[in-house]
């Protein structure tokens, strides 16, 4: 069920009339939501499936067990890491707590790999075979990713570990925990939330406050505005660039200019429709009375790489750092040691997004861009600029280090991400370029202009600081353009696919 969908508007108004009825009973209000979550997470279907099942009661039946199949796994999964947690509090001997953490982190990986990873290593070992000589024909199981397999595994599994290392207690009540697990607003795209922030507000009676209600209401709306308006907008004009990921690249299309501005076009494009997504689950869990952490803020003001993962997606980067970085040895190992980790870090996850070469390479790309920022060679500081200067030069450097790594992202194999990147030396630019870059400038304008705005007030809500005539004149001009913008078919969010 997608956030920018009639269907989803119908469920969550008759969810919000629900929920209102039972917001003074914890339990009741518990169970709603988690028989919300799964009815959101089961309406979800694979692309291309049209399976169809025979009229009558039978083939209804046949139907609704049919859509539930991977719900199946976000259960499991769910209930393995909360029995693990039980007996992590229960056991005394180390390593047998190890060993049950070790239960945990084997099913969610296992999990995780097989639906994300078999089909990738498989065919990755059968090209490297046929490369050797041996005549390999590969095969592929047909495997479907389930929808946001990526983010409840690693949301459950934390869990688990956070109880191993003693930084919460284990819940007894499975409720409490499947609701933690499944809560829709933030279920199939993050951000990827932390036991300890977001179960103890499902036992406990939550207040919702008028505050509260306005920051939920300027989220969706304003989340909805950049996924509608500004993302969907950008995509045609990514896809004149990159071309159809099912159609195989013509290299003669690249110039400088084309892959130069193209790629800006998409880092706007994924920035707002991956923002957008976020602002719409912290919007929708603020009206529920819910608090939920920030994913986003503002990355591209960042002016080293640094900090550009300190803003960008930061669910998933503390969550690396806090599982993977320090559990590998983070810095306390020395300097080699702490490039290796930050390496391995980073590619996992760049794989994390996706079973692709390019996002093995877009991960590696990051991992040594923040090695070689901890390295000497970045402790010079260029004093005779100035630090307006300094910073000016920092965000111009990281800018064009982070535009080239969503090259490698966006890009569909490793012949496009060659062509392209020999097609920048190239600075002729094709007659259509002047209306590409009138488009681009049209929809990009309202984002760069709030970001400035936010950045100069220190403020990711500065638009609630406004006179309430002001606001309301900023949110109805906000809801038209998404009126004006919304699509029927409703564009899919791009992390979905991860």
């Amino acid at each position: 069920m997608l956030f920018n969908s009639g269907v989803f508007l119908k469920f969550f108004a008759a969810f919000l009339l629900l929920y209102w009825l039972a917001r003074g009973n914890l339990k009741t209000r518990n169970v709603l939501i988690v028989v919300a979550s799964y009815v959101f997470y089961a309406w979800w279907s694979p692309p291309g499936d049209t399976t169809e099942f025979a009229p009558g009661v039978l083939g209804s039946i046949a139907s609704v067990f049919w859509h539930c199949r991977f719900l199946g796994l976000l259960v499991a999964t769910s209930l393995v890491d909360f029995f693990v947690g039980l007996g992590l509090e229960r056991l005394g001997s180390a390593s047998r707590r190890k060993l049950l953490l070790s239960v945990s982190i084997a099913v969610n990986l296992s999990v995780l790999g097989f639906f994300k990873y078999f089909n990738f290593f498989a065919d990755s070992m059968a090209a490297a075979l046929t490369a050797a000589g041996f005549a390999i024909q590969p095969s592929s199981l047909g495997i479907i990713l389930p929808v946001g397999i990526s983010f409840y595994t690693f949301q459950s599994m934390s869990y688990a570990i956070d109880v191993y290392r003693g930084e919460i207690r284990a819940t007894r009540d499975v409720l409490d925990f499947l609701a933690f697990v499944s809560f829709f607003p933030q279920l199939v795209a993050g951000p990827i939330e932390r036991a300890s922030h977001l179960l103890p507000q499902f036992q406990r009676t939550l207040t919702l406050t008028r505050a509260m209600l306005e920051e939920g209401i300027w989220l969706i709306i304003w989340g909805t505005f950049k996924k509608v308006v500004i993302a969907d907008n950008l995509a045609p004009l990514v896809e004149m660039v990159f071309g159809d990921t099912n159609v195989a690249y013509d290299v003669t299309n690249s110039t400088g200019p084309t892959v130069f501005f193209g790629t800006i076009a998409f880092a706007l494009q994924i920035y707002c429709d991956f923002s957008g997504y976020s602002d719409i689950a912290r919007g929708t869990a603020r009206v529920l009375g819910f608090d939920i952490m920030w994913n986003f803020s503002i990355p591209y003001a960042a002016t080293s790489l640094r900090e550009f993962w300190r803003r960008w997606h930061i669910s998933l980067s503390t969550w690396l750092r806090d599982y993977l970085y320090i559990s590998l040895g983070g810095n306390r190992r020395g300097p080699a040691r702490t490039y290796v980790n930050l390496l391995v870090t980073m590619l996992l996850g760049g794989l994390w997004h996706g079973a692709a070469w390019n996002f093995v390479l877009w991960g590696a790309w990051h991992g040594v861009g923040l090695a070689i920022q901890r390295s000497p060679l970045a402790d010079s500081k260029i004093v005779i600029l100035g630090p307006r200067l300094h910073r000016i030069f920092g965000w111009s450097v990281t800018m064009l280090f982070v535009l080239y790594s969503w090259l490698l992202f966006r890009a569909s194999s490793l012949e496009q991400i060659l062509s392209m990147t020999h097609a920048l030396a190239d600075f002729s630019a094709p007659p259509w370029m002047g209306n590409f870059l009138l488009n681009l400038i049209v929809f990009a304008s309202p984002l760069v202009l709030m970001e400035i705005w936010q950045t100069k007030r220190n403020n990711l809500l500065a638009p609630l600081t406004l006179p309430s005539w002001a606001k309301g004149l900023l949110q109805g001009a906000l809801m038209v353009a998404i009126l004006i913008y919304w699509q029927r078919d409703h564009v899919p969010f791009i992390y979905f696919q991860f």
